[in-house]
């Protein structure tokens, strides 16, 4: 069974289509980039995914499962997502804010034993253990987002979305987020997609990227398949030259400055 199901799958604001007869499958286990512009749609179709809006036209389905008919605790249970931004108006520690994870499964508002377990787990999983007594808001850029990461964790999903989760950070940051993220696909067997800005990262850390522009799938495969000079030029409206990296042998993007 599919971990994921996209059916012509269209959604608009008010007059504004954003996205646009979309079909897209996704196995269990795959690890899948999410690219294209700004404005092309990609945390949209997340949103879409997570149940946190619903397409205009055509069907999601979950394990096989319509997300319409399901309830959003049960998909809050399936489905976890790390935003681009999480912000904490209160003086959480780092563990008070991976316990939220667990809020779609609460029954009496308190965490049980076993939740404890699966917080502390999440917490050894994203590396910020030895950080739970630390308050959220004074970490690093980096921490936070491995704070982040645990609290979806937390929810135990079967289905783990990112939007754009290295974009605020430093190169260092950058690779060790990815790094964990990819250590969750391959050893945990975590389904993942993630909306990406760095087009070198997504060539370096995703087998499969799907591209999109204007709404729409423009393109979708292996980096080497996706990540073309003319491809890039078409969507990106930019000028680049694409060469294997030297030790991946992945498409490696040169940006080009623009003649005068």
């Amino acid at each position: 069974m599919k971990a994921l199901q996209l059916e012509k799958v269209s959604f608009a604001y008010l007059d504004a289509t954003v996205l646009r007869n979309i079909n897209l499958s996704v196995e269990k286990g795959e690890m899948i980039g999410l690219l294209g512009p700004n404005g092309s749609g990609k945390s949209t179709l997340l949103k879409l995914i997570a149940g946190v809006l619903r397409p205009n036209q055509g069907e999601i389905y979950l394990d096989g499962l319509n997300l319409k008919q399901l309830k959003r605790k049960t998909i809050a249970q399936r489905v976890a997502v790390m935003p681009q931004q999480f912000s904490m108006p209160f003086a959480f520690t780092v563990k008070e804010v991976v316990a939220l994870g667990r809020t779609p499964f609460l029954k009496m508002f308190s965490n049980g034993r076993e939740d404890e377990e699966i917080i502390d787990y999440a917490m050894q999983l994203s590396r910020v253990k030895p950080l739970e007594q630390r308050f959220f808001n004074e970490l690093s850029g980096g921490e936070r987002q491995r704070a982040m990461l645990a609290m979806a964790l937390a929810q135990q999903p079967d289905l783990l979305l990112l939007d754009e989760p290295t974009v605020h950070l430093d190169i260092n940051h950058q690779i060790e987020l990815l790094e964990l993220v990819r250590s969750l696909n391959k050893e945990q067997g975590l389904t993942i997609i993630a909306a990406m800005h760095d087009l070198n990262l997504a060539s370096l850390y995703f087998e499969r990227l799907i591209l999109l522009r204007e709404g729409s799938i423009f393109t979708e495969g292996r980096p080497v398949q996706v990540l073309t000079s003319e491809i890039i030029q078409q969507v990106f409206s930019a000028t680049v030259q694409v060469e294997p990296h030297p030790l991946t042998h992945t498409p490696h993007i040169v940006v080009l400055p623009k003649g005068d």
